[in-house]
């Protein structure tokens, strides 16, 4: 069987009826770009409920970064479930909880000892980071960047700012949040060179927020993402992190990296924050960390993390199914896949980077591993954003067979299972060249 293999119309009868079915029950705040309804997948390869398949590069949002139930994830879970489905890590004791904070502690780019507090997802891991920072300095005010994205609860909430609408009729946001612009080096708001870019960033935290707004001995923390996501897969330049670690430590403030989507393997290296050479205080963690079970983990310097019992806690945070299946995709990742993404992703990013040599609408290709984001544009002189335009090149590649998402208002985020192989990759890129061709052929 060729893959991916389109046998109905999309969508199929049986997707149809499913979909009919959640819009009079669900909720109708989710976003669903098309209509995939999912039965089954294995490694990157996905199938609908009328038996079409797919190439997934979308991953369940980078989540399913060792593929869609990989053997060794779905066999810890099955083990872990005939012993106890729960018990609750806050008030008791059990040895997934303890051996994944072990295991983690050891991966992340945190100097020295390190603690773990676990959640269920990504905005709760920045939720607690958020309270671990402002209860460790005695300090209430937080800096994270334009173009962010942290989560949809509230405190997390007014650390993002990707979207208009995910804050819209939500307010007021959380106060004490200051927002500075992230060294984008293609959409460079300062026209200057990537490193000076990286400065200009730096310095408007320093001349601006620091000087004008609030004073640096009453910030808590600054939040970044070593590369952002929902803002549009920006790779910054080096230079900014070393800067903002070199600021942050100047002034006490504490370093929170947001890895929820950077992390675990994507980017070709465990966390994103590696190839950069950044060191933070905090580091948060969710989305590829347990292969798709709901876990999200705040690691911290020991010496951070010295709030008192009772003072944060999360009745299924640290699941015991879920750290089983956390433990088994370490393991997984650390055989062999962190290395496939690397591989991989140098190959998708040369072949993406060709394509930009004959498709004008391609501004910029970026990324790290299989972190890549390509943005499209109507002019590379003006920089005009191509938005229905990467809207149709998703609705194209569906037809044909591909998953994938958009990220920012303009790009398009490559982000596979980590265990893709170079022909998968080949066949998306094929795939995806279709959809230019076609978008192309239409304009106007």
């Amino acid at each position: 069987m060729s893959i991916p293999e389109i046998k109905t119309a999309l969508p199929g009868p049986k997707a149809a009826a499913i979909i009919a079915r959640d819009s009079k029950s669900v909720s109708p705040s989710y976003t669903r770009d098309y209509p995939f309804v999912m039965a089954k997948g294995q490694g990157a390869v996905v199938e609908d409920v009328d038996g079409n398949v797919f190439l997934d590069c979308a991953a369940g949002i980078a989540v399913t970064g060792t593929g869609h139930s990989h053997p060794d994830v779905v066999n810890a879970i099955i083990s872990q479930v005939h012993k106890y489905l729960h018990m609750s890590g806050t008030d008791f004791y059990y040895e997934p909880q303890v051996e994944l904070a072990e295991k983690i502690g050891a991966l992340v780019p945190i100097p020295g000892p390190t603690r773990a507090f676990f959640g269920n997802s990504g905005t709760e891991a920045n939720e607690a980071a958020i309270k671990m920072a402002r209860y460790h300095t005695k300090r209430v005010n937080i800096i994270a960047f334009l173009g962010s994205f942290h989560g949809r609860t509230l405190g997390s909430l007014a650390l993002t700012s990707s979207r208009a609408v995910q804050r819209t009729g939500f307010g007021p946001m959380m106060p004490g949040v200051f927002h500075a612009p992230y060294a984008n080096p293609y959409r460079n708001p300062f026209n200057a060179s990537p490193d000076a870019c990286a400065e200009a960033s730096i310095s408007y935290i320093e001349d601006q927020i620091l000087t004008q707004l609030v004073s640096p001995d009453e910030v808590a923390a600054i939040v970044v993402e070593p590369i952002q996501g929902e803002g549009g897969y920006v790779v910054p330049p080096a230079a900014f992190h070393q800067r903002l670690r070199a600021l942050t430590s100047k002034h006490g403030i504490l370093l929170i990296a947001d890895e929820v989507q950077s992390g675990m393997g994507r980017t070709g290296k465990m966390f994103a924050s590696e190839h950069f050479g950044l060191e933070p205080d905090i580091v948060s963690i969710a989305k590829g960390i347990a292969s798709g079970l709901p876990l999200g983990i705040t690691v911290a310097r020991a010496d951070v993390m010295d709030w008192k019992p009772g003072a944060h806690a999360s009745t299924f945070g640290g699941n015991p199914v879920s750290c089983a299946a956390a433990l088994a995709t370490i393991n997984v990742l650390k055989s062999g896949v962190v290395k496939n993404a690397a591989i991989v992703g140098a190959h998708l990013m040369g072949r993406l980077n060709a394509l930009k040599e004959r498709y004008a609408l391609i501004g910029d290709v970026r990324g790290r591993g299989l972190m890549i984001g390509v943005e499209f544009v109507r002019n590379r002189v003006t920089k005009e954003r191509a938005t229905t335009e990467r809207d149709r090149i998703v609705q194209e590649m569906f037809k044909r067979g591909v998953l994938i998402l958009g990220a920012g208002r303009n790009a398009l985020r490559f982000a596979p299972p980590l265990v893709l192989t170079t022909d998968q990759a080949d066949v998306i890129v094929d795939i995806f060249e279709q959809a230019l061709v076609a978008v192309t052929n239409n304009q106007g």
